[in-house]
């Protein structure tokens, strides 16, 4: 599944140029011209990004009750006309642009609210796996170990030893159909007797990062859990 967003505005040279910025990040779109109409719609279903053309009446109104009404994870992106920049950036908007739209400027702001998104969605979000793993204590013992679940920032294990509460270790496993071994060291953030711990990766490859941020974001989407 894919993210969502809806575009409110009347100007569809405007709209035309957002719809194919946004299709290339892989962002749904919905477009409503009446802001009546996108209120109704917006309180009935979720989106993860609003785009207001601030030059239609009302706008400002309907950000007043807009704004309050959205989920954290929402961004909020205002195009407008209107030269009063600050005025705008006042509304409380994530992200100004401003007229005409220019392409790279939107394509440039688009991707920073997408990638807003996804961090937040990302945060909480952990993916079960089962998978054999290493870890290398600091006195240099290693013990096997089962990798359990996964985030961006870090993972389940459940050793064959128990660690301790902030205890650094080395862990090494293998993600499915990523050729690259994760090799990453971390910190024990909990532990209980039953060699059950949470690790959050505290040196890691920026390279390698972005490969596992990019692995797990994958299997956000295949889950089915983007809502």
């Amino acid at each position: 599944m894919s993210l969502s967003s809806m575009i409110i505005s009347r100007d569809w040279q405007e709209v035309s140029v957002l719809e194919c910025i946004l299709s290339g990040l892989h962002i749904d779109v919905d477009v409503e011209s009446e802001l009546d109409r996108a209120w109704i719609r917006l309180r009935k279903s979720k989106v993860d990004a609003v785009i207001v053309d601030c030059d239609a009446d009302g706008t400002r109104h309907f950000l007043r009750k807009l704004l309050p009404s959205l989920p954290g994870a929402a961004a909020i992106v205002i195009a407008s006309g209107s030269p009063n920049k600050n005025g705008l950036r006042g509304t409380g908007a994530t992200f100004v642009v401003e007229k005409p739209v220019s392409v790279e400027r939107a394509v440039h702001t688009l991707s920073a609210a997408r990638n807003l998104i996804m961090n937040e969605r990302l945060r909480y979000y952990r993916e079960a796996l089962d998978l054999s793993a290493s870890v290398v204590r600091n006195s240099g013992k290693r013990m096997k170990a089962r990798v359990v679940n996964i985030s961006k920032g870090g993972v389940k294990i459940v050793s064959s030893q128990p660690l301790s509460f902030a205890e650094k270790i080395r862990v090494n496993f293998s993600l499915p159909h990523m050729r690259s071994a994760v090799r990453v060291d971390g910190k024990v953030a909990w532990a209980d007797s039953n060699g059950n711990a949470g690790i959050r990766f505290m040196q890691i490859d920026p390279i390698l990062a972005k490969k596992v941020e990019l692995w797990v974001e994958q299997r956000y989407f295949q889950s089915g859990d983007v809502s």
